[in-house]
């Protein structure tokens, strides 16, 4: 019995050894599913033309995205009424922080120029945020918006420079206009003449899609290499 003991020992090491590489292996192959798991997430940093205003939420257009798109994506909407492109600079650090977003949305410039701010201090706002999206990893598509013709020619042709020079500088795809064929039909606006109807919402999501579809396609297939 004394000789075999230490037999008994070792073997019982052997087997405890085992059992903790097996348990080890495991709980990686459950934090690799669970990382192929994970949705792809989207994030969309707007004013209230994302934010659905004077409509129910769940008919706006981001709501609608993400239905289309399903349990596969997560659609954090993080869009405000009334923000500019100041306010959604200083709110995105954070936000990126928090969902840490695969592909942002950057949908903001229409209350500057609602305001006449000048279009060089929107640019500045719209960089910052183009720059700090890409530095946390994710990908950017910028939202066009313009102003109202009555802002007079030179207002209106610098505002819509904003968008493609920013575009063009930091090599992302643009929507150059998120309300085209929208703004001006009147029975797709409210009476404000600035926000659009609950039916205009699938219009806005179908000139968002075709730049939107690329751009996701391109992160799936980013995340199985």
């Amino acid at each position: 019995m004394v000789q075999g003991f230490p037999v008994v020992i070792g073997f019982s090491r052997s087997m405890r050894l085992k059992r903790l590489w097996q348990l080890a292996l495991a709980t990686a192959l459950l934090w690799a599913s669970a990382a192929l798991a994970a949705p792809t997430t989207i994030m969309i940093m707007g004013d209230s033309l994302s934010a659905a205003y004077g409509i129910e939420r769940e008919s706006g257009w981001v709501s609608l995205l993400s239905k289309r798109l399903g349990n596969d994506v997560e659609v954090i909407n993080a869009s405000i009424s009334g923000e500019t492109t100041s306010g959604g600079a200083a709110r995105l650090p954070e936000l990126l922080g928090q969902h840490d977003p695969d592909i942002v949305l950057l949908e903001l410039g229409g209350n500057d120029g609602l305001r006449g701010l000048p279009p060089g201090q929107m640019r500045a706002n719209l960089a910052r945020m183009i720059e700090a999206s890409q530095d946390a990893g994710a990908r950017v598509l910028l939202l066009g918006i313009e102003v109202p013709p009555n802002y007079g020619q030179a207002y209106t042709d610098a505002f819509r420079r904003v968008y493609q020079s920013l575009a063009e500088k930091y090599d992302i795809p643009l929507v150059p206009f998120l309300l085209e064929g929208i703004a001006l039909d009147k029975t797709l606006m409210q009476d404000d003449g600035i926000h659009p109807t609950s039916a205009a919402q699938p219009r806005i999501l179908d000139n968002v899609w075709p730049t939107l579809e690329p751009l996701l396609k391109e992160q799936q297939l980013a995340e199985h290499r």
